[in-house]
């Protein structure tokens, strides 16, 4: 195999792909939406369903509520796939959790909320919530993507994950 073919194979795997982001802009937010992230906690779609609803295209109407309700309901977003920024004064989109928490998920992935600087494939990354693989497996490191274990958790028995 040539050296080409092998970069374009390489360059083909999920965890080789620069995140792409979604922007959705309203008069007073902009939502943002990484799709690789997404882990379908489905709580943007149950918590402000005029906003979020996932059979029309955009999915995302920003303002179809009032910008501090659009907010509230994206940091609900376990996963980070969502975030925000309000149009007012350019304020930072998000304060992070102080103190910084981190949490395993009975199927293993690592809940961690506050002032985080992930570093992954493409560099370093300021976050303030991301859902990160426990399991190793997932092709979107450090993110987990549900591609190994934790995609189907055996609550029974947690010594063998």
């Amino acid at each position: 195999m040539t050296d080409r073919a092998t970069a374009d194979r390489t360059s083909e795997r999920a965890g080789d792909e620069k995140p792409r982001l979604k922007e959705y802009e309203g008069e007073g937010i902009t939502v943002t939406f990484e799709p690789r992230r997404c882990l379908h906690a489905a709580e943007c779609v149950h918590g402000l369903p005029e906003v979020f609803d996932l059979s029309r295209r955009p999915w995302v109407l920003p303002d179809a509520a009032v910008p501090a309700r659009v907010g509230e309901v994206v940091r609900r977003c376990p996963s980070g796939a969502l975030q925000y920024h309000h149009h007012l004064d350019d304020a930072v989109a998000e304060a992070p959790d102080s103190p910084t928490t981190v949490r395993r998920t009975p199927a293993g992935q690592l809940v961690v909320r506050g002032d985080l600087i992930v570093t992954g494939a493409h560099g370093d990354r300021h976050e303030t919530r991301v859902m990160l693989c426990g399991c190793g497996a997932s092709g979107n490191q450090p993110y987990c993507d549900h591609s190994g274990p934790c995609a189907e958790p055996d609550d029974d028995v947690p010594d063998e994950r």
